[in-house]
C-alpha cells in the first residue's frame, strides 16, 4: 500500500530535507508492508525552500515537488497537495520537526482499526503560551461551529483514508479549513497520543491576522453564527420591549421621574453596536459566496518538479 505524505512547506530551507529523510528511514524500518510518497508544496517562501525541494525530487523519485505563485496559506497548500497525491493513505504534516516522523507508525497503525480519519495529539505543548492558547480557543470553536465530535482533539498531524481525501477535494471554496471538510465528510475519528518536539528553526510562521483569517474560515461550514445573531435580536428585542413597558409604568405613576439623555446614548449604542455585529456576519458569509461564485482560486501552480500532470485534472486549478 502507498501512503502519500503532504507537507506544505514555508520557509523550511533547513529542515525539509530532514522531515523527508528521517520520514523515508521510518517508513522502511518500521513500516516495511508499506511504500511512501512525499508531495511538498512550497507556499511561496521567501528563503530557498522550493530549491531544496527540486534537489530532494532529484535525489529521490518519490519526491513531488510543487511550487505556488503566491502565498495561499497552509490549508490551500494542503487542498493543493491532496489533489495530486495518489496514496491509499494521505498523511499531513509539519514542515518544521516539531511532529516527528517516529510518530507515524502510531497514527498509520491506528487507521488500519478501520478508521477514516486519525489524529496525532500532544501529551504535552512545546509552543508558546499564547499559541497554547489560541489553539484552546480553536479547540473550543471548531467543536461548537464544526460540529467536531466532543472526545476528539485535531492537530496538524494526521492520516486520512482515500475515500475520504476523494470527498474532500471536492470542495472549490477559495478559503478551505481541511479540519471543517473531514467533520464534515465523516465521523468515524480517533486520536493517538504523540510527543510534540520544540521548533529547531524560526518561530511560527502564523501571524495574528493569519490566524483570525483562518478562524473566519470556520464560517464556511456553519450557519450557527447567523443564526445566533438571530437568537441574540430576538433577545434584545424582548428585552427592549419589556423595558419600555416598565419605564412607561414608571412615568405613568410617577411623572416626576426624568428622562435621562445618557441612558438613551447608552441604549442606541449597545443596540447600534448589535446592529454593525449582525451586518459584519451577514457581509462576511456574502463575501465568501462571492468569492466562491466568482472562482477566486484555492492555489495557482507556478511550477512542479517531478510530478506527472496527469495525477490531477482540473481539481489542479
Amino acid at each position: 500500500m502507498l501512503i502519500s505524505v503532504l507537507i506544505p512547506c514555508y520557509n523550511s530551507e533547513k529542515s525539509i530535507r530532514t522531515v523527508v529523510e528521517s520520514t523515508m528511514s521510518v517508513f522502511k524500518n518500521d513500516l516495511p508492508d508499506y511504500s511512501c510518497e512525499f508531495v511538498l508544496v512550497n507556499d511561496c517562501s521567501a528563503d530557498g525552500t522550493f530549491e531544496e525541494i527540486r534537489s530532494l525530487a532529484n535525489d529521490y523519485p518519490c519526491v513531488h515537488g510543487i511550487s505556488l505563485m503566491r502565498n495561499f496559506g497552509q490549508h490551500n497548500g494542503l487542498m493543493c497537495a491532496m489533489n495530486y497525491a495518489s496514496g491509499d493513505f494521505l498523511l499531513g504534516m509539519d514542515d518544521d520537526l516539531q511532529t516527528q516522523a517516529s510518530e507515524i507508525p502510531k497514527i498509520v497503525h491506528k487507521i488500519e482499526e478501520g478508521y477514516d480519519l486519525v489524529y496525532g495529539v500532544y501529551e504535552s505543548s512545546q509552543n508558546s503560551r499564547a499559541k497554547n492558547l489560541t489553539s484552546r480557543l480553536n479547540s473550543f470553536t471548531s467543536r461548537i461551529l464544526l460540529g467536531r465530535p466532543k472526545n476528539i482533539r485535531s492537530s496538524n498531524f494526521w492520516c486520512i483514508t482515500r475515500a475520504v481525501r476523494n470527498e474532500v477535494i471536492k470542495s472549490r471554496n477559495y478559503n478551505p479549513y481541511v479540519d471543517g471538510l473531514f467533520y464534515r465528510t465523516t465521523h468515524n475519528i480517533a486520536n493517538v497520543t504523540i510527543e510534540h518536539h520544540k521548533r529547531e528553526f524560526g518561530s511560527s510562521n502564523y501571524t495574528l491576522g493569519k490566524l483570525v483569517r483562518l478562524w473566519i474560515s470556520y464560517w464556511n461550514y456553519s450557519l450557527l453564527p447567523l443564526r445566533l445573531v438571530s437568537v441574540i435580536g430576538v433577545a434584545m428585542s424582548i428585552i427592549g420591549f419589556i423595558s419600555a413597558f416598565f419605564i412607561a409604568m414608571r412615568k405613568i405613576l410617577n411623572p416626576s421621574v426624568p428622562i435621562g439623555w445618557s441612558s438613551i446614548i447608552c441604549v442606541m449604542l449597545i443596540f447600534f453596536g448589535f446592529v454593525l455585529l449582525a451586518l459584519g456576519t451577514i457581509g462576511e458569509y456574502i463575501g465568501e459566496a462571492v468569492m466562491t461564485l466568482n472562482n477566486a482560486p484555492q492555489y495557482i501552480v507556478r511550477e512542479t518538479v517531478n510530478v506527472d500532470e496527469t495525477r490531477t485534472g482540473s481539481s489542479a486549478l
